[in-house]
């Protein structure tokens, strides 16, 4: 049995603050001192001791809205590709990962599906499912998305694809304003999460789709009408909306540093989902890539189309984290319970996941005082020590 003993950190716990203990694990999962203290009787253990020196012990984190990286994207529908995906990610301190598809045409996604039923690597971050971006959007707030391919929301459809996936579409994001949105969020709302998306909803229409049973908002102020004093749209239709959580880019490029400290004092650090939405070129130089179909030009830290629209990040999790922390004055307690904690409870996932109470997976990441990474776990397996 491995056995796993951090001192000297700073311990991230779900009531979103730091207390100054040790963790413990045995085998793969968290464990309370009585516990790691009583294992191993009558066996061999491999005990392994970490000293996190002053720094910051959090749990691995969740990204549950990002297309690729290292040239790779979920949407080329391959084993190999998404074997990739994982593996980058969890070296980057991502722990769990639920992939996002593109607007495609039914064959494709179908494709993506079939992958998804199957596959495992554990090697890599573990993966939790699929997030179904389009085709269910707005043409007129499609961002990156190939408006050739986008289709009202069509219950048989989904239903196709949510069997093709092993029922492993976790996310679907939905423009409510679409012809027969409303319906579809009634029928599908207790077997998926729901996203507002991409979306031209007026305030009133996104009001009647979260209570239909929508619950998330997708990638908050980008593709979706602003928040304004006399038209709040979808942005204040979730933020009066207790059960809504709201996905938030922090890369430095998609929302002003202001914005971000705004939607904090709106939702509060228990309702904002800190997001990626990295595409294939995360981890990569410069360039010209692919998304969906479409040339993205990537030059630092924007990626865009050739008409200069947004298209995705560039960024990895553990980075949105930091550039919350050091560029945008968000507390690192608030920024670690949005990108691990708030993503788990949204898949529902964070019996295992997000945490790093006992009980849990023992997937962890030990932070240096300046957030640099020192220490990655994995199921209880180091896999990046320095």
């Amino acid at each position: 049995m491995k056995k796993i003993k951090i001192t000297n950190g700073l311990v991230f716990c779900e009531g979103g603050y730091f207390s100054p203990q040790p963790l413990y694990a045995c085998g793969d999962r968290i464990v309370t001192e009585a516990e790691y203290l009583a294992a191993g009787d009558g066996e061999s253990c491999e005990e392994f001791a970490f000293d996190a020196a002053g720094g910051f012990v959090i749990p691995g984190l969740v990204d549950l809205h990002f297309h690729g990286c290292m040239g790779s994207d979920c949407c080329d529908g391959s084993e190999e590709a998404l074997r990739t995906i994982a593996e980058y990610e969890l070296r980057c301190g991502v722990t769990a990962i639920t992939p996002a598809t593109m607007t495609l045409p039914e064959d494709r996604l179908a494709e993506i599906c079939r992958t998804a039923a199957e596959f495992s690597d554990p090697q890599g971050a573990d993966f939790c499912g699929l997030y179904l971006e389009g085709p269910f959007i707005s043409s007129a707030k499609k961002g990156a998305q190939n408006a050739a391919y986008i289709r009202a929301p069509e219950a048989p459809m989904f239903t196709r694809l949510m069997e093709l996936s092993g029922g492993r579409i976790r996310t679907a994001a939905i423009a409510p304003e679409a012809e027969g949105a409303l319906d579809f969020i009634r029928t599908f709302a207790g077997k998926v999460r729901i996203s507002l998306g991409h979306t031209t909803a007026t305030y009133d229409e996104a009001m009647e789709a979260l209570s239909c049973g929508a619950s998330q908002l997708t990638h908050m102020f980008n593709a979706m009408p602003p928040f304004t004093h006399r038209e709040p749209g979808p942005i204040g239709a979730a933020a009066d909306s207790p059960h809504c959580m709201a996905e938030l880019i922090c890369d430095g490029i998609h929302v002003h540093p202001s914005a971000v400290r705004a939607a904090f004092r709106l939702f509060g650090d228990e309702r904002i989902i800190f997001i990626s939405d990295s595409m294939r070129a995360a981890g990569l130089s410069d360039g010209v890539y692919d998304l969906g179909g479409q040339d993205v030009t990537v030059c630092g830290n924007l990626a865009t189309l050739s008409n200069g629209t947004i298209a995705g990040s560039v960024t990895n999790l553990m980075d949105c984290v930091r550039t919350a922390v050091l560029s945008m004055g968000i507390p690192l307690a608030s920024a670690v319970k949005c990108a691990s904690l708030n993503p788990a409870k949204a898949l529902g996932i964070s019996q295992d996941h997000g945490s790093l109470s006992p009980g849990r997976y023992a997937n962890l990441v030990v932070l240096s005082e300046k957030l640099t990474t020192r220490a990655i776990f994995h199921h209880g397996t180091p896999v990046q020590l320095r």
